[in-house]
């Protein structure tokens, strides 16, 4: 008797819903993608450009949004308002919204001298000088040294990361008006406003921890953040865009502070009391700001450190004019010294720290660039003479003493 057939198919097995695990594949964060702002490679952090490229290499990549910028003015106010213009001209030329403050110029003046981009050599950092001077048949000649230091590596002066970022702009030329009138600017003019905005910040006694100007910037600053949207509050229909704020020359007496004229002065914590009312701000909105301080007259160093140490970023310009370096055949391929003094802790716990400290600025004709300080060697003749002479008058002073029959005119040889 033949055996029932026994059907033979796919065994039912109960399977479990794919979403009962607890693991889940981890996806890549979506960042804010943002015209002429990039992720940091250290820290992911979203940064955009100085204007100056040197620059953001020295600072880590660049400024990293929701940041403040301190810059140290040099003693004439010329290089450093030269990187202010350089950041608000990276603005224009990203299409990002700006907010200039000064107590001096009309910040419509400040924008009619912004740099013209270089917009037909933008991939290239050399300038037309550079490329002629790399063109000269007498530059290709090797600089005849001493053969133990023919094989050394050559030492590189020139600060530049390997991926672009930011712009290239001509300081000879200004841009172009159409340019500018297309980018959209809040400007606070101090003389317009000294007056307008009474101090919210008053205390039942009619004292207030900030002057009345420090309260108008700060009190407009917020209600361009609020209106515009950066904050967040607003809900965009366009596209997001990040707010570039310039404070020019905070601390001066233009600003009815005297933390330039006393050492003790009676608004001591005015600027201080500002300035974290501002990363407060910034904290909390697409926006990055850039702030300069003349240093060299605040008497009282104690502020200036606490002034210091409110920013996330702090660089400082010493000028060679008017002081003994400009005649120096040392320095005579630099304008001044860079030193930075303090780099921002962003989602890490040690800063990215520059590989040299010794760094210095020079203008070009057409651009402005930070350089490893790196002073050639002197080979010229005459002081090859006179060091002949000295090691000579040394190893006669030598023979005489160690009773040697030379004659001192062979050098010593150790």
């Amino acid at each position: 008797m033949a055996a029932p057939k026994m059907s033979v198919g796919k065994p039912t097995v109960d399977r479990l819903p794919c979403n009962t695990t607890s693991f889940q594949k981890k996806s890549r964060s979506k960042l804010v993608s943002i015209p002429g702002t990039r992720p940091s490679i250290q820290n992911g952090q979203l940064i955009v450009s100085t204007g100056v490229t040197s620059l953001d290499y020295v600072i880590g990549g660049g400024l990293a949004v929701g940041t403040l910028l301190l810059i140290e003015e040099d003693r004439y106010d010329s290089y450093s308002r030269m990187l202010f213009k350089y950041f608000l001209a990276e603005g224009v030329v990203c299409g990002h919204e700006l907010y200039v403050a000064s107590a001096l110029d009309h910040p419509n003046d400040i924008l009619q001298e912004l740099p013209a981009p270089i917009l037909d050599d933008i991939a290239s950092p050399k300038t037309v000088e550079d490329q002629a001077k790399s063109c000269d048949p007498e530059s290709q000649d090797a600089m005849k040294i001493a053969w133990r230091y023919q094989h050394l590596p050559k030492v590189q002066t020139a600060l530049a990361s390997s991926s672009r970022f930011g712009h290239y702009y001509d300081v000879s030329k200004t841009m172009d008006p159409e340019i500018c009138q297309a980018a959209r600017c809040h400007g606070f003019y101090l003389p317009e406003h000294s007056t307008a905005v009474t101090s919210p910040t008053a205390t039942t006694s009619g004292q207030s921890p900030m002057p009345e100007t420090y309260s108008s910037l700060l009190n407009n600053l917020q209600e361009v953040i609020h209106r515009e949207g950066f904050d967040g509050s607003v809900p965009q229909t366009k596209s997001r865009n990040i707010l570039r704020i310039g404070l020019h020359s905070l601390g001066s007496a233009l600003w009815d502070d005297d933390l330039c004229c006393r050492e003790n002065p009676s608004h001591g914590h005015a600027l201080t009391t500002f300035l974290y009312g501002l990363r407060a701000m910034l904290r909390s909105s697409l926006s990055v700001a850039v702030v300069t301080v003349p240093s060299h007259l605040i008497q009282n160093r104690a502020l200036m450190g606490n002034i210091t140490r409110l920013c996330d970023t702090a660089i400082a310009l010493e000028s060679f004019r008017g002081s003994e370096r400009e005649t120096n055949p040392l320095y005579k391929d630099y304008h001044g010294l860079l030193d930075v003094r303090q780099l921002p802790y962003l989602n890490c716990l040690v800063c990215d720290l520059p590989d040299n400290k010794d760094l210095a600025f020079k203008l070009k004709r057409k651009q402005f660039t930070i350089e490893r300080l790196h002073l050639p060697p002197d080979l010229s003749e005459t002081v090859s003479r006179v060091s002949r002479g000295e090691l000579t008058g040394t190893a006669m002073v030598g023979s005489s003493g160690c009773g040697s029959g030379s004659t001192g005119n062979r050098h010593l040889d150790f």
